[in-house]
């Protein structure tokens, strides 16, 4: 994904609208994507296109589409890749299933946790292969797809163990927080997380319908019944897992339920308009039309300039603190408790510090890489004696940010 933003800034030039752009285009691709994938399992144009516009207007989703995230493009092609898997199921066209493959494996490198998908066509195959005998062209599709599978696999058994500190490997075999915290996460996310943000308001209705009218319509004799229900399975893993570090706060991290609650929401709101009592009717097309505007109202505080969740004084003197030094100067900055936010609005790189913790030794080694400045707005660190013996020239002050040349060493 950063490739493919890179490639558009050398096209278009270097500004902050053209990752937007891109962001959000992957976005549509993935609304219509849930579109065609809700149309391959349930064959029905009308559903398909509820669910789609209900999974537009999912708070999390509208607000991250236009985020430089991976979760975006991993989302994007796992979607597509159900998507092509079901289709194939429909018309045994192996180009289909060879494309299904490279999605999922695609979605799996942007972003791990999306190996969960690989299980609708293992089971399918698992399934196929014990109920006939085995025969070459059963060997020949499972290898076909599930051949994609050891991309990611070889990359991240590469990788991982240099990801050193990450809590996410290891997630609650490593967990640090206590029972009763864990238990908090747990409420938190089914009913401020899902409702709010992963569903939007006016969908949760749609939501509990689609649990009744899979067992009102004996969904389970259908036999992508299972597969839907293994993924179901493993996401729901994936996220006990993960609880500890997922916590309350990090939304894009549920990005691998969205294929399953839309489908939920597309099911239950179809059926909700069938339905011959004109109130139930009336009702699920007045919550149809009113899911932009709750979407709208609950993320549009997310872009309040006046808290924007961190130092609001790189927004309001952005310009200045980016033309205060040179462009390609290499800077230490902070406080800053994600290691990114404040480079993103100086538009440099360096080496961050936070919570007022930055020693002389580290600020010493820093220096000796090519360190030139320190942006900083904690004035603990610059009262600090052995501090300040680095700190040369303030360059500029604006508002609790300070900008210092640093003393060669």
């Amino acid at each position: 994904m950063q490739w493919l933003v890179a490639c558009t800034y050398k096209i278009l030039g270097n500004n902050l609208i053209i990752s937007r752009i891109f962001m959000f285009i992957i976005g549509l691709i993935s609304v219509l994507g849930m579109d065609r994938l809700l149309f391959s399992i349930f064959r029905s144009e009308k559903l398909a296109i509820i669910g789609a516009w209900a999974f537009n207007f999912s708070p999390s989703f509208y607000y991250f589409t236009i985020n430089p995230l991976p979760d975006n493009l991993a989302l994007c092609c796992s979607i597509w890749g159900l998507t092509l898997f079901f289709s194939w199921l429909v018309n045994d066209k192996m180009k289909y299933l060879l494309i299904s493959g490279l999605l999922l494996s695609l979605g799996t490198l942007c972003k791990l946790p999306f190996i969960v998908y690989f299980i609708v066509p293992f089971l399918y195959f698992i399934i196929r292969l014990s109920n006939n005998s085995i025969n070459k062209k059963d060997i020949v599709e499972a290898t076909g797809i599930l051949i994609f599978v050891l991309f990611p696999v070889i990359w991240y058994i590469s990788v991982i163990p240099h990801w050193n500190g990450n809590v996410i490997i290891k997630g609650m075999l490593d967990n640090h927080e206590s029972w009763p915290t864990i238990l908090f996460y747990l409420k938190h996310n089914l009913t401020v997380i899902l409702p709010e943000l992963l569903l939007n308001y006016g969908s949760v209705l749609f939501f509990l319908a689609g649990f009744y009218f899979l067992f009102h319509r004996k969904a389970h004799k259908d036999s992508k019944f299972s597969l839907i229900l293994a993924l179901s399975i493993m996401v729901l893993v994936y996220y006990l897992f993960e609880v500890n570090a997922i916590g309350t706060g990090h939304d894009y991290y549920l990005f691998p339920f969205y294929p399953l609650l839309f489908i939920l929401v597309a099911y239950g709101s179809y059926h909700l308009l069938n339905l011959k009592s004109h109130f139930v009717r009336y009702l699920t097309l007045f919550l149809l039309l009113l899911l932009p505007f709750t979407c709208f109202l609950r993320m549009q505080v997310r872009w309040n300039p006046e808290s924007p969740g961190f130092n609001k004084d790189l927004l309001t003197y952005k310009t200045e603190l980016q033309n205060a030094v040179p462009k390609h100067s290499l800077v230490i900055a902070g406080n800053d408790i994600s290691h990114f936010i404040f480079f993103y609005y100086i538009d440099k790189k360096g080496w961050a510090f936070d919570y007022d913790y930055l020693s002389p030794q580290m600020l010493k080694t820093m220096i000796e890489k090519g360190a030139e400045y320190i942006y900083s707005d904690s004035r603990k660190i610059e009262s600090n004696a052995e501090i300040a013996s680095f700190l040369d020239e303030l360059v500029i002050e604006k508002g609790s940010i300070r900008i210092f040349r640093l003393k060669k060493p």
